[in-house]
């Protein structure tokens, strides 16, 4: 397994650089330093390696504390995602893989309806605890937010805008048509919610890309904290709290 997960976060490293066109498995093996008999045996072509790609940005989410509602939670799938995809190159390739419309040999649907299928879930536990609006219908906020976010994060690439302040900005114009009005005062969805929701409340976490709560960290060769790292700054965030 360590050997797939090397080739699937040197492929991202290709695709987030390069796209889906112009990556070359000679460059992932490389960056993975491994044999391409080694990434057939995991991955029958570029295509199966992309969709794995692909396939990481809903199968690796981490699993968020609970809330005390589930509107927080919510709330809180779209802030993470936000700093996971600073923090994290194979999230922003997969994003990005999902984004190009010239790989009509990818399944790029299948995020969406993951994330929608997730929503939904939330928010229908949510009604039925009466967090919600009455009238709300959960899957319109749902796929308002899955459909919303997407094209945030496409614009905020193209303006070189703060993705965490655009989401941040989304759920709390949103969230208060939606929640009742007792609960969507309550809400954290401030910037820097998604390491707060991952690391507590002081949101401390390894950093090398400058974040307000980020700690400088020594990076590894792929650029990023090592998971030890990043597991016990965790721990102690949450241990603090």
């Amino acid at each position: 397994m360590r050997t797939r997960q090397a080739i699937l976060e040197a492929a991202a490293v290709v695709f987030e650089e390069r796209g889906y066109e112009a990556a070359k498995l000679s460059d992932i093996v490389n960056i993975a330093r491994v044999t391409k008999g080694a990434l057939y045996f995991h991955f029958d072509s570029k295509e199966h390696l992309a969709q794995a790609v692909i396939d990481a940005q809903v199968a690796s989410a981490p699993n968020a504390a609970p809330q005390e509602y589930k509107v927080q939670e919510f709330v809180d799938i779209g802030m993470i995602f936000s700093h996971r995809l600073r923090h994290d190159s194979l999230m922003r390739a997969s994003a990005r893989l999902t984004l190009d419309q010239t790989t009509l040999s990818l399944d790029r649907a299948s995020p969406y309806a993951a994330w929608i299928e997730l929503h939904v879930s939330l928010m229908t536990e949510a009604k039925a605890r009466g967090e919600l609006m009455p009238t709300v219908d959960p899957v319109v906020p749902s796929q308002l937010i899955v459909g919303s976010y997407a094209g945030l994060n496409m614009m905020s690439q193209m303006l070189d805008l703060d993705l965490d302040e655009q989401v941040s900005a989304l759920y709390t114009h949103v969230m208060p048509n939606v929640v009742v009005p007792s609960l969507a005062i309550r809400l954290d969805t401030a910037p820097g919610r998604g390491a707060r929701a991952l690391y507590g409340p002081q949101g401390t976490h390894p950093c090398t890309y400058g974040c307000a709560s980020g700690v400088p960290v020594l990076a590894t060769g792929g650029g990023e904290p090592g998971p030890r790292v990043i597991a016990e700054a965790g721990a102690g965030a949450v241990a603090g709290a």
